[in-house]
């Protein structure tokens, strides 16, 4: 009969520890307002309700009130403890007699327990709970058998009651524990995707935004011209990423189950396995360059960016290897380099043509004044007509500073900016400057020849660059002017020039810089002017100069 009096005491204290908890989980409310108060209150309501199930024994009761005061004490507080106390203590005073026991037991948990509150409050609830339950047990096993002389000779009716009350503790603990692991758990969910639907409509949209963000990755990983592969630690590729198909001509079957050696040039095995091997050891990223062959036969350079991915323990796990397509870079780079070549060869011809045209056209004068008083001597002809050949070749050595004919095509002007400002950018950063390219959403499209109006753009560009020799931006801009003019800008933050010399800038052989020779700035304005453009110069000492070119559009 007892066993059954203890299960209907720990089913109701279920379920009224359940209930709110319960109903809590049905609706989405704010934190009420002084929560430890009402929780207590509550608490203090059920053990009012747990001392009326009490179970009576030769003349003295016992009941569950001590539970829901530890479990007070753990999840709200000393505040709330105290208020749940007081509702217990004051039920037992009106169930039965024994008020001294009761009053001097519940006065002692209390204190103790409000004193023991503060060195434990940072544990978690479950270590909180043995710690106030021990204490329990101890104020217990000292008051009532010994103190009050309560069944001291029955031991086994204080055993009952105690894991009567353990009962309770672990019961409430775990209902209590298991709600705020869901809740807190449903919060997360909450928080993350912003929804404040259903958990069934929550769960679709979670399902929904993986399902997106899969397919996102899965867009990025299949249509982008980097190729993408993942190594294992015993450098087996694991992966292929579809790019492989478009870049190199291999399907997946091709693929399947090869060594990477297979793809790359025997020159630059050496150097790609030692930049593997010193990844599992150093465990930083690396990037090198090497060549891959394409299905065709021909090779491909390719810049990769080599990735080690950690798994447990701190080894590495696999290694994502993102290589890049830099043949089109690799022609840039030696287009430039050829340009910079031919740029010193023809000023340096220009130069040297110019200083031997004037000495040529004195002697050639003077043979031909000798001629018009010796005309008998033979080899006067033979002068001249060596003399005219010197000529000719100091002419053709000038052509070399000089733009060549043109075949003007439609270039997308933009295009044509972003390609030259990579070419400088490795040179930019060795010298702590930054390009940044403004423009307006829309087509520049212009008949040009690209590769003048690149050298245009370089020789601009460059001379920016040798006058900051301290880093800084160099802000280029790109603009409409009108419906059929384009205006594109360059800022650079260089010593600027004196205004007084900006008119003569863009004549031959008169430059700023100590070796120049003036003849590149002269090559601009030619060619702008062949492009039907003008460039215009404004600028400040100490605060940079601003090119400004002009160009006329295609109309659409």
């Amino acid at each position: 009969m007892i066993f059954l009096d203890y299960i209907i005491n720990l089913s109701i204290f279920s379920l009224m520890v359940s209930t709110p908890l319960v109903i809590r989980s049905f609706f989405n409310l704010k934190p009420l307002k002084y929560f430890r108060i009402w929780g207590g209150l509550y608490a203090g309501v059920v053990s009012f309700i747990l001392v009326q199930l009490t179970i009576l024994e030769q003349g003295y009761s016992y009941d569950l009130r001590y539970a829901a005061i530890i479990l007070a004490f753990v999840y709200l507080g000393p505040l709330a403890g105290l208020i749940t106390g007081s509702f217990a203590l004051f039920a037992r005073l009106l169930e039965s007699g024994h008020w001294s026991p009761a009053i001097i037991g519940w006065a002692i948990t209390i204190i103790l327990f409000s004193a023991l509150h503060p060195y434990i409050k940072r544990l978690t609830p479950i270590k909180k709970s043995v710690a106030f339950f021990v204490t329990y047990l101890f104020i217990y096993i000292i008051t009532v058998p010994f103190i009050f002389n309560v069944f001291r000779d029955n031991p086994f009716f204080h055993f009952q009651y105690i894991v009567f009350v353990m009962f309770g503790v672990i019961i409430g603990g775990l209902l209590i524990e298991s709600y705020e692991k869901l809740y807190r758990l449903n919060t997360k969910f909450s928080d993350l995707y912003k929804m404040t639907a259903s958990y069934q409509k929550e769960l679709k949209q979670t399902l929904l935004t993986l399902e997106e963000s899969e397919a996102k990755y899965r867009l990025i990983a299949e249509n982008t011209s980097d190729l993408i592969m993942v190594m294992t630690k015993e450098h087996s590729i694991s992966y292929f990423s579809p790019s492989h198909n478009l870049v190199l001509g291999y399907n997946d079957s091709e693929l399947e189950n090869v060594e990477i050696c297979q793809f790359i040039h025997p020159e630059d095995i050496h150097n790609f396995e030692n930049t593997i091997n010193n990844m599992f050891k150093n465990r930083k990223s690396q990037s090198m360059e090497f060549r891959y062959k394409h299905k065709a036969g021909h090779w491909i350079d390719f810049e990769s960016r080599c990735m080690p991915v950690m798994g447990e323990h701190g080894c590495i796990e696999h290694i994502v290897i993102i290589s890049r397509d830099i043949s089109e870079r690799k022609k840039a780079e030696e287009f430039l380099l050829q340009s910079e070549k031919l740029s010193i060869v023809g000023e340096l011809a220009a130069g040297v043509a110019h200083e031997i045209r004037n000495p040529l056209t004195t002697i050639k004068g003077f043979v031909q004044l000798y001629k018009k008083e010796n005309s008998s001597i033979e080899f006067n002809d033979l002068l001249l007509s060596e003399l005219e050949r010197i000529e000719t070749i100091t002419s053709e050595m000038l052509s070399l500073g000089k733009p060549q004919a043109i075949q003007l095509k439609r270039t997308d002007l933009r295009e044509l900016l972003e390609n030259t400002l990579d070419l400088l950018q490795p040179q930019a950063y060795m010298n702590d400057i930054q390009f940044k390219l403004e423009f307006e959403e829309s087509p520049y499209f212009i008949t040009s020849e690209k590769n003048q109006l690149k050298q245009v753009f370089l020789n601009i560009l460059k001379n920016a660059m040798e006058a900051m020799n301290e880093g800084g931006i160099i802000q280029i801009n790109l603009r409409k002017e009108s419906e059929h003019e384009c205006i594109i800008s360059f800022q650079d933050q260089g010593v600027g020039i004196p205004e007084e010399l900006l008119p003569r800038l863009g004549e031959p052989f008169y430059s700023l810089k100590e070796k120049g020779t003036g003849l590149g700035l002269m090559i601009c304005h030619k060619i702008i002017k062949q492009h039907q453009g003008d460039i215009h110069y404004k600028s400040e000492v100490n605060k940079g100069t601003l090119v400004e070119i002009k160009l006329p559009l295609l109309s659409n």
